[in-house]
């Protein structure tokens, strides 16, 4: 199946996706900021440059596109066109999201994970909730936290 737009449309439309101040991520920066936690962003001195970073709890928050990691849920679905390209850059964020927390738990960080289809589309989980849950886990104890979508309907 071919692209139904050109070439150079496509290019600019690809151009215009961020990877840093993504608007998932503005949402939780500000939700955060709101509640009195106070962060640095995109720390390019720990692996994988996290989203959040929380030096008080050692703590750092990823907000991932599902789309660009690969992520099993609705949100996520391979192109028709490109595929191998696609799987091959899919396959390599995921290993650099693994190299990343493995490097980042060895040094003593707790990471968080949350993902785009937690706060779009139709198993989006409630802003409030989805804010408490990733409160209660900044002042537990627990290493990891993965925040996804609601699963509807599935028990």
């Amino acid at each position: 199946m071919t692209d139904v737009v050109s070439p150079e449309v496509r290019s600019r439309m690809m151009t215009g996706i961020r990877s840093k101040n993504t608007r998932p991520e503005l949402l939780i920066r500000k939700c955060l900021h709101g509640r009195g936690f106070r962060y640095r962003l995109h720390d390019k001195r720990l692996p994988g440059k996290p989203d959040i970073v929380l030096p008080k709890f050692h703590a750092v928050i990823f907000v991932n596109g599902c789309f660009w990691h690969g992520h099993d849920c609705n949100l996520f679905k391979m192109p028709a066109t490109r595929t191998v390209f696609w799987q091959t850059k899919i396959e390599n964020n995921r290993r650099n999201d693994d190299s990343s927390n493995k490097a980042l738990s060895s040094n003593g960080w707790r990471i968080a994970t949350i993902w785009e289809c937690a706060m779009k589309g139709p198993a989006r989980q409630d802003e409030a909730a989805l804010i408490d849950q990733l409160a209660k886990w900044l002042y537990g104890d627990n290493n990891k936290l993965d925040i996804t979508g609601e699963r509807k309907g599935q028990l």
